[in-house]
């Protein structure tokens, strides 16, 4: 992944702070497969744990080709996307990967598991290494790319914040530009004001 661009410097934020990404893959009959996933970044590759009769991992097995969505949408609908390549280890894991416990300590707790007990439980590694990073910024389109990565580079910033214009700007463009002709009737009750 060529973390030089905007697309890549944005995802690679979302790789060291998000707890959660998303994972797309293929089924057998072609139909897609999308889970959400605790995982940690190496620096190379998105290191997750699955338990090893998931279907995310027979998919990838048969198929490496996935794609990752990392961030919130919130108002800016401003997320990061990855095409990847995976990797399903033969080996089951011996432990969990480093950083993972760390990164998820508390949550394993919660889910009243030791990290060796997760680990045994979750023994599937599955290394997902970035082809491409693709900039998507659904609500609008960046006015300067270049101004955009100049404001990224001097906050620190996940997101390209801009102006909102109206309330249909909040929706993002997208669904904003679907709605023209909308009728209430379509989707229950429509939006409120």
């Amino acid at each position: 992944m060529d973390s030089s661009n905007l697309a890549a410097a944005r995802v690679r934020q979302f790789l060291e702070t998000e707890p959660v990404i998303w994972l797309s893959s293929t089924r057998a009959d072609g139909a897609p497969h999308l889970v959400p996933t605790w995982f940690v970044w190496d620096g190379e590759a998105i290191v997750i744990m699955s338990k090893p009769g998931a279907t995310k991992v027979r998919n990838l097995r048969a198929d490496p080709r996935a794609m990752l969505a990392l961030g919130d949408a919130d108002d800016d609908f401003d997320v990061g996307l990855l095409e990847a390549r995976a990797e399903v280890l033969a080996a089951p894991a011996a432990g969990l990967p480093a950083g993972f416990e760390a990164k998820y300590a508390e949550r394993i707790r919660a889910l009243d598991l030791t990290p060796a007990q997760f680990a045994r439980t979750y023994a599937q590694v599955i290394r997902l290494v970035p082809v491409r990073a693709l900039a998507w910024h659904g609500r609008t389109t960046p006015r300067s790319v270049l101004s955009a990565a100049r404001r990224v580079a001097a906050t620190r910033a996940a997101s390209l914040a801009e102006p909102r214009r109206g309330r249909l700007d909040r929706l993002g463009e997208p669904v904003a530009r679907g709605l023209d002709g909308w009728r209430p009737g379509l989707l229950g009750q429509g939006l409120a004001t």
